[in-house]
């Protein structure tokens, strides 16, 4: 297997997470974002993967984009270390709550949203840095109440195992620290990340362990 990643990208980090927390080998290819304009904007990456976005899996001879859609195909061709529950319900809440941060909080605050905030109306790097700051505190609050309203939480989001919405949860935080977001309100969701990284898959996977970080 071949993981198109960019040691920042949080979409890519919840891909290597999963890989590792199932112990599968890859090749990591880094694809700098913006380096040279961007490598995700090249034509030979373009053909893998036409959005220009990380991450990308080539496994099999196919390339998969999209990194629910990743995770989810790791876990039906390698079963063990399963990253979703057994019952429908709890497999829709493992969702919903990956969801809520890939799909809700994530795509309005990637690094191509940041750079066409400065690029068309003149954002500086300060109100960029407040737009993020709100998005991500306004997200995680809502994953705060929901995870801290279950009483399927555990040591992990959702049970004393790692799943789907820990390899969500743990890429954004790392983000929001980055940031300095306000996370003082969000015991729940602090406490679950700090657990995360302790796990060897965790520390793996973690942008300073890759190959291009700088």
């Amino acid at each position: 297997m071949k993981l198109y990643t960019y040691f920042r990208s949080s979409a890519a980090y919840r891909v290597r997470i999963a890989l590792h927390l199932k112990g599968l080998d890859y090749e990591a290819v880094p694809v700098h974002l913006t380096r040279d304009g961007g490598e995700q904007r090249r034509p030979e990456y373009l053909v893998l993967n036409p959005a220009g976005l990380v991450p990308a899996l080539e496994d099999a001879g196919r390339v998969l984009t999209q990194s629910l859609a990743i995770i989810e195909y790791l876990d039906e061709t390698h079963p063990q270390a399963p990253l979703l529950p057994a019952q429908a319900l709890d497999r829709a809440r493992v969702r919903e709550i990956a969801q809520m941060i890939a799909c809700d909080l994530h795509p309005i605050n990637n690094l191509r949203v940041l750079q066409y905030l400065g690029r068309e109306f003149g954002a500086t790097e300060a109100q960029r840095n407040a737009w993020y700051r709100h998005w991500v505190e306004l997200g995680l609050a809502a994953v705060e109440a929901r995870l801290a309203g279950d009483g399927r939480s555990g040591a992990f989001c959702h049970g004393d195992r790692p799943g789907l919405a820990d390899c969500c949860l743990v890429p954004q935080v790392f983000n929001a620290r980055r940031f300095d977001c306000d996370l003082s309100a969000m015991p729940t969701v602090r406490a679950i990340a700090a657990r995360c990284e302790e796990l060897e898959a965790f520390r793996r996977a973690a942008p300073a362990a890759q190959p291009d970080a700088e």
